[in-house]
């Protein structure tokens, strides 16, 4: 395993900062791409060799097919990191992201390489399912959906545009609402929970819960903002992820 890994379609290296010591792993939302995380790669770099995860259906892969379960999508990631793993890497992952982040540092484990830190930004718990059917709904109303859950902190396309991307949320929402949780031991790594304290979703009290996780260490940062805290936010957790990670 070397610093200069494969190209993949999965992973992208936005800013290259092979003498990094450590590397930080970013997934993004439901209906998110890569290039979320394009001015978190250019803050951390060169300090962190910054990763961001493409899943399929969306930007240059809209042509591939969506992968709408999320073990799945853990199992790919997970596999695609392998040639990634020659220095220590931490996960982040924001709302959908940071259940698949969970998944994905499972299977790392069980592999037997312990992630540096796992970081569940904008999420519940993994046992914490409501049984919503977002995913259901009629395009309209799962536009409306999309455009209530970003608030004034995320843009959200026109009509016209946002239309083109409700595939690849409604693949996402369903990769998210048809998960089961399985039961099992704790993870090795040390696991900080991140959340807004107005988040419509993720009360702060259930952003704590995410402690029972890990036998490593746990910490819970709360920011100003919704559940898209880390756009308004995007200095304070830079910082914050050159300071855990660097």
């Amino acid at each position: 395993m070397h610093s200069d890994a494969p190209s993949s379609p999965w992973i992208r290296r936005f800013h290259p900062a092979p003498e990094a010591r450590r590397r930080l792993v970013l997934l993004p939302h439901a209906g998110g791409s890569a290039s979320f995380f394009f001015p978190t790669s250019r803050a951390l770099s060169p300090a962190v060799d910054v990763l961001a995860v493409q899943y399929p259906g969306r930007q240059d892969r809209r042509h591939e097919a969506l992968v709408d379960d999320l073990e799945t999508l853990a199992d790919t990631v997970a596999a695609e990191l392998a040639p990634w793993t020659d220095r220590p890497l931490a996960l982040f992952g924001h709302s959908l992201g940071a259940l698949l982040a969970f998944e994905v540092a499972r299977r790392l484990e069980a592999g037997g390489v312990v992630p540096h830190k796992l970081f569940v930004s904008g999420r519940r718990v993994p046992a914490d399912l409501r049984g919503e059917q977002v995913h259901l709904l009629a395009d309209d109303a799962l536009a409306k959906a999309v455009k209530e859950l970003a608030g004034t902190e995320l843009p959200v396309p026109d009509d016209e545009l946002l239309r083109l991307v409700l595939p690849p949320v409604r693949s996402d929402y369903k990769a998210l609402e048809t998960y089961t949780y399985r039961p099992g031991p704790p993870l090795a790594a040390p696991v900080m929970a991140l959340t807004g304290d107005r988040d419509p979703r993720v009360t702060v009290e259930a952003a704590r819960r995410w402690a029972a996780y890990t036998v490593g260490d746990f910490e819970l940062r709360v920011f100003d903002g919704a559940h898209f805290y880390l756009v308004g936010r995007a200095d304070e957790v830079a910082a914050l992820l050159r300071e855990q990670c660097a």
